[in-house]
């Protein structure tokens, strides 16, 4: 365990900016290759090669000396920390964290008949984050994002993850109808989830590799991405709904799959 320089005790200091800026600003993200992560269980989750910088508040330090130990960190004022955070209720620590970097290789190449996760314009970063846990939980190999989907890197989107994503592949695509079209030209069944799919998302055999194509909250898939899929499914609906969150039809596609597969293993 080694203690920093004193103890921080300003929002002027250049450490606590930096923070701050990671936070705030996705293109400092980028620039810098970092992100913040926050709170015990989410620094718990970290690789512990991928830490750069941890910062824990004056409390925080005094009564989880075995939490810090093996770590640099630098002790900030109570208040200060509170100033740092972009939690409404921060638990006293946090770190600048190096972005897990995967290729289509680390999606594709984990098994004969990969499950993914396709996602074009997704706009909400709890929804995304909810999304990538929810992969992680069905058993997904991995995800594809369009340009245009929310950042990955947002700290909303990091806490809803809950620790996912660090163990989930993703990549983003800088074509996501050509990434799809490639898919399917790998022997990967493309689906498309859309309200006016031409079958019921029970009756496909999600045993076969799969990608589910999931849409932008507002308006679903675009008619680009549709055409590029093999297959388009519905998620039949009671009532007078228009539609499902995104991050729920993704569970209800991922855990369908995971049933299918679970009864072939037995």
């Amino acid at each position: 365990m080694q203690i920093g320089d004193g103890v921080i005790t300003s929002t002027s200091n250049s450490q606590v900016k930096n923070i701050v800026s990671l936070l705030k600003k996705s293109g400092e993200r980028k620039r810098r290759g970092l992100f913040v992560i926050e709170g015990i269980r989410m620094f718990k989750e970290v690789p512990f090669e991928s830490v750069q910088n941890v910062y824990a508040s004056e409390s925080f330090a005094k009564d989880n000396v075995a939490l810090l130990d093996g770590y640099r960190y630098e002790v900030v004022r109570d208040d200060i920390f509170e100033r740092m955070s972009d939690t409404k209720t921060p638990q006293g620590i946090l770190a600048s964290v190096s972005m897990p970097r995967y290729s289509m290789d680390d999606i594709l190449g984990k098994r004969h008949a990969p499950l993914i996760v396709v996602l074009e314009n997704i706009q909400d970063p709890g929804n995304l984050g909810t999304i990538i846990r929810t992969a992680e939980g069905a058993g997904a190999d991995g995800i594809i994002m369009s340009r245009d989907t929310a950042d990955i890197f947002n700290p909303k989107t990091v806490r809803s993850t809950m620790g996912s994503l660090f163990r989930m592949p993703f990549v983003y695509a800088e074509d996501i109808c050509a990434a799809v079209r490639n898919l399917s030209d790998k022997g990967i069944n493309t689906c498309a989830a859309h309200l006016e799919g031409a079958e019921e998302y029970y009756n496909i055999d999600y045993c076969l590799p799969t990608a589910v194509l999931i849409g932008n909250e507002g308006g679903g898939l675009t008619k680009e991405i549709t055409k590029a899929a093999r297959s388009r499914i519905k998620i039949p609906m009671r009532g007078k709904l228009e539609s499902l969150n995104a991050a729920v039809s993704t569970a209800v596609l991922l855990y369908e799959a995971a049933r299918q597969r679970e009864l072939k293993a037995r």
